[in-house]
């Protein structure tokens, strides 16, 4: 329920449940005497309900509890507003309750209600169909949604344009586009739609691609710097209290994340830590704002030419000091002070006095608290902020010392002294040893600073004492210029610490985004000086609107040429001149009326009268009254003259300067410093001789120890021993000044002298230590001097004893906003509006020329540039080429205009042709790519095809000289074998041959013994063929299989800063026509720094050289093959989803301390499959998912498997390695398929979405169509490879078959040659014995080269033995 109190306007949020489909809530716009049947009829319009039908409201008490059927005539805002409070807290605004609600219900012809379901099933449907259309899964509703660009709106009227606002404001859309402007309405409560994932939503999009949103300008105006190389600036204007702050810091966090890049500068942290300082010190309470900003600023951010942050500056403009000594009604002090009063410790608040916020004047003027603010948590957020920012500890505490002392200094109260009428003095003098002990100055002077002035004339110098009203007057202005000098130095040091060192040295130009935030227009009960000053900034801020949305774009248009049909719009020149035109602007005569010591209220009025009584921009009241009436741009406003004069000059005097730069206390000093430079200078000067005092104080303490005798010591700790404690007078003051820039850094310790010589120690800060912090030096004050209006203000107010007078508030504020209009000139302005009121700011005739103009702006050699891969080969930067490509394309006319030099565009027609150039450039990547690959294809084509050959022809040649060799052996061996054989027998005839005359008996059984030792000795030509082929195919193959083997050669390689192991593999392939070798040549390079996670990682980090299949996938499907192999259905069943989680975690943590026994083997299969879905790139990748599926629309079923097996070729040798292994080990699953049920197909259904998934940029409904494919894929995969393990077994059989049959073989001739051996034995000994009987010792020698013969044949037995062991 949002309520406008303004006009008593209700709106009902009405849930029609299942009567309309699609739709949450339906707003409805009532009041209190509203009935319920017209309630229902503006529902039956809004729905498209059938009027047939009879429907009634309900009231819902609880969530999902009983009804209350309202009667027509009940009143449903009425009932509503017995609501109790917290329903409508949780119902205001934007947001839903969920226990209070309307319901819409049809009543059927029986007088019963017709639900159609419960209302938490409807609820559940109606919010998932609300996700699926926000994801673009469902379309739009037809004509529900308003249009985000009110240039689309069909009718161009303020009425047509509220209702289009109002519209999407219901529906929580508070951001909507004029073309490249954003329009915000502020829904006064935070909404989630800034969190991270928005802005990586909106990261690099173009304007308008997505809803409205804060985002998208600050991304356009990121992105367009870094490509057109221009500054760019984005603009926040609006009413005070339209969010402008809060849209500032929205902007500033998304410049910073967009900067980021995946890691911080520093600088970021620092300028979002600035945003908190500058609220609490700057921002304030006020009638219709809680956190109105009280001053301007201008944000700059300046990057690199990489895009991230390289420092920042913040400007300030026109701090509103009066506010700190007086408030209107319903208005606080700045937060600052309530934060310090409400959040300091006890220890803060004894050390700074402080009170309660009651009883200090400057804060009990009206209210103190703010419903719903946490002080002590903003007063945490601002300690913390000023932290990041770089404020010490005890900076942190001077400042709040500071803000004390301004708050006691308001309590003191003066009265007229009773023995004299013309001097006054102090009625509560208590509260001036606070204040002197707060700025450490002298109580006596302050209270003479406080109560006189001193005026030098002629010749003598005299001592006035204040009157009653003017002394009031000097408290405010010292307290007043306190705060604006602290504020100031508070600017001065975030952009210290926004600074960057390259700056100072470098001086080539920078990139930069601006954030202009500044006061708003108001219009208050009582307008002062102030007032006037803020809405004069307004107007120039209006007036450059005007400028770029209008006046400067139609004058374009006139100059190019195009057809063009003027807009009137407001101009508001002729008020910017009457306030700021020399000679007779306001200004002006409030500067010359402020040097007259004589001039009064009365006559600054009558000087504006005389001047611009004709004037249709200013008005005169006709009652007499001190004030006039501006007519602003946003209407007229009356300011009362009263302080004008005061408030333009509002210097301080110069015997309050002189008390406090007479302070002890360096930071207030420095605070009264003119010159930044000048008082570093001095700081550093003051901490020399502090330091020296210190050094030789220690050095005489340590003398003084060493006689015996006692040391003097200065009780402030700081003094030096001159002659009786005695110091000339310039030291005596650099000394009593404490502390100085340097103290915040450094930490001088005193340490022993030894040897007539002294040791200092210096210890920087903790906080240093852990950040950097940018210390102060001249060439970093004078920079920031120059580049920022610090000090143009408040230090021009400080001058002591100057002869030229410092410039009035009102010229320095016009400096100010001359500067910001030139910075914005040299920039690409955004514009942001936060809006109240429609008219003020001319919306409608912006919608107009938004409508009509054209937003996008080329010269003809930038769109040529920008577009030459559209344009034509030769198309010239001309009016003509640019018109024949327009016409050549089919634009539309209405949508674009070719002027005298520049090309104007629609934002319709600027995004067809940026869509199409994105489709030219990803066609010719993709033709390149195509290209490029094939060449690389065709040349590891024909490296390879050399590779083979050269493999071959050496291979060849190498069989060849093998074959030869082995023929020459055999031949040699076999005559060496005949030879032998011949010549024993030559020899044993010729022995034999004497004796067979006498006795051929036993000569004949010997020759016959002969022949048949050689008929045993020769096997049959068939048996030694035979036994020859056996033994050189068991000889020969382990050769074979020795030189199929796969060579590795690693290095060490460094790519960009990471250490990868390069590994290049030669892996033996067969050729599948002549089965012949072929070496493939594989490189990869693996990261040696591995993670320790397992799912969700690229498969790369998992493997190594040692280790080509991740560990837990080996130990996963090990275990799977030991116990699970003969399980039922052990893919198809899942395991327990807590078990399934646990094992997961277990695995991500550390593999090897998982007992896979202590979990079901189906949870164990299920762990497998998430960890194959959870890969980045599936097995079978996400590159060669289209050439799978090209390989399976082959007709011939070998094509088929030759494509894939070609496509499976191209894996990386990570993701071969495992899709190896997942097959083999699929194989042997689908081999139980009589006992675990799981065949080819099942497994392929199982592991296809898996192994071979979809790249989310295909089509959802193409990636449905594409799942039978892929199916099939994996499935002939798993059959193909159970094929060659079947053949692969079978060979393994025969292998085995022959190895028996030569094994026995073998052992067959090794027998027979025992028994050959054993008979020529025997004969020998027979001979032997024979020829010693017959002659006695002679053929000895034949005998023995008939051992040498045995011998010879036992060698061989041997070789033949061991032939057969091998």
């Amino acid at each position: 329920l949002s309520i406008h109190e303004a006009d008593q306007e209700f709106t009902l949020r009405v849930y029609p449940g299942a009567l309309a489909e699609g739709t949450i809530y339906c707003p409805v716009g009532a009041r209190k005497n509203t009935t319920a049947a017209e309630a229902i009829e503006c529902l039956i319009e809004r729905l498209h309900l059938e009027r047939t039908k009879c429907y009634v409201l309900a009231e819902v008490k609880e969530f999902g509890g009983e009804e209350w059927i309202l009667n027509p005539g009940d009143c449903p805002v009425q009932r509503m507003m017995l609501w109790p409070r917290t329903a409508l807290e949780n119902r205001s605004g934007l947001g839903s309750g969920e226990d209070y609600r309307f319901l819409l219900r049809e009543k059927n012809l029986d007088g019963s209600i017709h639900y159609g379901g419960s209302l938490q099933m409807w609820l559940r449907v109606t919010e998932e169909r609300r996700r699926m259309v926000e994801r673009g899964f469902l379309p739009q509703p037809a004509g529900s949604n308003p249009p985000s660009d009110l240039c689309a709106l069909p009718e161009l009227t303020e009425r047509a344009i509220l209702e289009s606002l109002r519209a999407r404001f219901r529906q929580e859309k508070i951001y909507t586009y004029i073309g490249s402007i954003l329009i915000v309405i502020n829904p006064f409560q935070f909404l989630p739609i800034y969190n991270p994932k928005y802005v990586k939503l909106y990261d690099n999009h173009a304007l308008g691609k997505l809803e409205p949103h804060i985002y998208a300008v600050a991304d356009v105006a990121y992105h367009a710097m870094l490509q057109r190389r221009k500054n760019q600036c984005i603009v926040i204007s609006g009413e005070s209290g339209s969010g402008k702050t809060q849209s500032t810091n929205f902007l500033i966090h998304h410049l910073t994340a967009l900067s980021q890049k995946g890691f911080a500068s520093g600088v970021e942290q620092i300028i979002l830590g600035a945003g908190p300082v500058l609220e609490a010190f700057g921002n304030a309470k006020t009638a219709h704002n809680n956190n109105s900003s009280r001053f301007g600023k201008f944000i700059q951010v300046n990057y690199q030419e990489s895009g991230t942050v390289r420092g920042a500056y913040v400007e300030k403009y026109l701090l509103e000091k009066s506010r700190l000594v007086y408030q209107e009604h319903n208005e606080r002090n700045y937060h600052v002070f309530y934060y310090l009063l409400a959040g300091a410790s006890e220890d803060e608040r004894k050390a700074f006095h402080l009170l309660k916020p009651e009883e200090y004047h400057y804060l009990n003027q009206d209210c103190f608290t703010v419903e719903g603010e946490d002080l002590k948590h903003d007063f945490e957020r601002l300690q913390l902020a000023m932290e990041m920012v770089g404020f010490l500890p005890a900076t942190r505490k001077q400042i709040f010392s500071l803000l004390s002392a301004i708050l006691h200094l308001g309590n003191i109260r003066y009265k007229k002294k009773t023995y004299r009428d013309d001097s006054i003095d102090i009625c509560n003098p208590e509260v001036l040893p606070t204040v002197s002990e707060l700025l450490e100055v002298k109580e006596e002077m302050l209270l003479e600073a406080l109560t006189t002035r001193k005026t030098v004339t002629v010749g003598e110098r005299l001592i006035v004492p204040y009157k009653l009203a003017e002394a009031g007057t000097v408290r405010d202005s010292m307290a007043k210029s306190l705060y604006s000098a602290l504020f100031d130095w508070i600017v001065f040091r975030t952009n210290h610490a926004l600074l960057n060192n390259k700056d100072l040295e470098d001086t080539s130009k920078i990139l930069s985004i601006g954030v202009l935030d500044i006061f708003g227009f108001e219009d208050y009960e009582n307008n002062s000086f102030e007032q006037f000053c803020i809405n004069f900034a307004n107007e120039r801020l209006q007036h450059y609107f005007n400028q770029h949305i209008f006046k400067l774009e139609q004058e374009e248009y006139r100059a190019e040429g195009i057809t063009w049909h003027n807009i009137e719009y407001i101009d508001n020149s002729g008020c910017i001149n009457l306030i700021s035109k020399k000679p007779t602007a306001l200004f002006h005569l409030l500067d010359e009326e402020c040097n007259f010591p004589q001039a009064s209220n009365q006559t600054l009025l009558d000087k504006f009268k005389r001047q611009h009584e004709g004037n249709s921009y200013i008005e005169f009241p006709a009652v007499m009254e001190p004030a006039f009436i501006i007519r602003h741009y946003a209407g007229k406003v009356k300011y009362g003259v009263k302080d004008f004069r005061e408030k333009n000059t509002d210097h301080m005097r110069p015997d309050i300067v002189a008390l406090l730069k007479s302070s002890k206390n360096a930071f207030i000093c420095g605070l009264m410093g003119i010159d930044p430079v000048a008082t570093f200078r001095w700081a550093v000067l003051r901490s020399y001789f502090r330091a020296l005092v210190a050094f030789r104080e220690a050095g005489r303490r340590h003398t003084h120890k060493k006689t015996g005798e006692e040391l003097a010591i200065n009780p402030s700790g700081s003094g030096l021993n001159v002659e009786g404690n005695e110091r000339p007078l310039f030291l005596n003051r650099l000394l009593t000044m404490s502390g100085g820039l340097l103290q915040e850094h450094t930490t001088i310790c005193r340490t022993s002298i030894r040897v007539g010589f002294c040791i200092a120690v210096v210890q920087p800060s903790k906080l240093i230590k852990e950040k950097q912090i940018h210390l102060l030096d001249v060439k970093s004050l004078r920079h920031l001097s120059s580049v920022t209006l610090h000090d143009r203000i408040t230090k021009s107010l400080l001058h002591l004893h100057k002869k030229k007078k410092p410039p009035s508030i009102s010229a320095q504020f016009q400096a100010s906003l001359n500067k910001l209009m030139e910075t914005l000139d040299q920039s690409e302005p955004y514009f942001d509006l936060v809006l109240r009121q429609l008219r003020y700011t001319g919306m409608l005739e912006t919608v107009r020329i938004r409508q009509s103009g054209y937003s996008i702006k080329y010269t003809f050699k930038d769109f040529v540039r920008h577009f030459h891969v559209l344009l034509p080969r030769g198309t010239s930067p001309t009016k003509s080429g640019i018109r024949e490509f327009f016409r050549r394309i089919h634009l539309m006319p209405a949508g674009y205009q070719v002027g005298n030099t520049m090309v104007f565009l629609r934002e319709v027609e600027r995004q067809r042709l940026q869509t199409l150039l994105h489709q030219e450039v990803l066609r010719r990547i993709v033709t390149l790519q195509r290209r490029f690959r094939a060449v690389l294809e065709r040349k590891h084509f024909v490296d390879m095809r050399r590779a083979a050959i050269a493999i071959q022809r050496s291979w060849r040649n190498c069989r060849r000289r093998r074959a030869s060799a082995a023929v020459t052996v055999q031949t040699a061996w076999r005559g060496f074998r005949e030879r032998s054989r011949y010549c024993g027998t030559c020899r044993t005839v010729t022995q034999l041959r004497p004796l067979s005359s006498s006795q051929s008996g036993p000569g004949g059984s010997l020759l016959r013994g002969v022949r048949d030792s050689k008929e045993n000795k020769e096997p049959s030509p068939k048996m030694r063929r035979r036994r020859s082929v056996k033994i050189s195919s068991i000889a020969l193959e382990p050769a074979q299989w020795q030189n199929d083997a796969l060579h590795i050669l690693s290095s060490v390689e460094e790519h960009n800063g990471h250490i990868f192991k390069s590994t290049q593999y030669s892996i033996p392939t067969y050729c599948e026509y002549c089965s012949s070798l072929i070496w493939m040549m594989d490189r990869a390079c693996v990261c040696k720094q591995l993670s320790s996670r397992q799912y969700g990682v690229e498969l790369s980090r998992l493997t190594s050289e040692e280790r080509t299949v991740p560990q837990l996938v080996e130990k996963l499907i090990n275990y799977i093959e030991m116990h699970g192999l003969y399980t039922e259905g052990i893919y198809r069943k899942s395991g327990s989803t807590n078990k399934i989680k646990e094992l997961r975690q277990g695995l991500d943590t550390d593999v090897n301390s998982v007992n896979l026994d202590d979990y079901n083997i189906h949870v164990i299969a299920s762990v497998l499959k998430q960890w194959l879905r959870d890969l980045p790139s599936p097995l079978m990748t996400f590159e060669l998912y289209e050439e799978f599926l090209r390989a399976m629309g082959q007709p011939d079923k070998r094509e088929v498997i030759r494509g894939v097996y070609s496509v499976i070729d191209q894996l990386s040798r990570t993701h071969l390695s495992t899709l190896e292994r997942l097959i083999f080990h699929l194989v042997r699953i689908a081999l139980q398929e009589e006992t675990n049920r799981m065949s080819a197909n099942a497994l392929a259904i199982v592991f296809a979405p898996c192994i071979l998934r979809c790249p989310d940029s295909i089509d959802p409904l193409q990636s449905v169509q594409d799942i039978s494919k892929t199916t099939a894929c994996v499935e002939l995969i798993i059959n193909e490879q159970m094929r060659k393990y079947r053949a692969r077994l079978k060979d393994i059989s025969s292998l085995e078959f022959a190895e028996s049959k030569a094994k026995s073989r073998l052992t067959h001739i090794r027998k027979s040659m025992t028994s050959v051996l054993q008979g020529i034995k025997e004969i020998l000994k027979n001979i032997k014995t024979e020829e010693k009987k017959v002659v006695p010792g002679a053929n000895d020698h034949k005998i023995n080269s008939n051992n040498e013969g045995f011998k010879t044949l036992q060698d061989q037995n041997h070789k033949i033995k061991d032939g057969q062991r091998i």
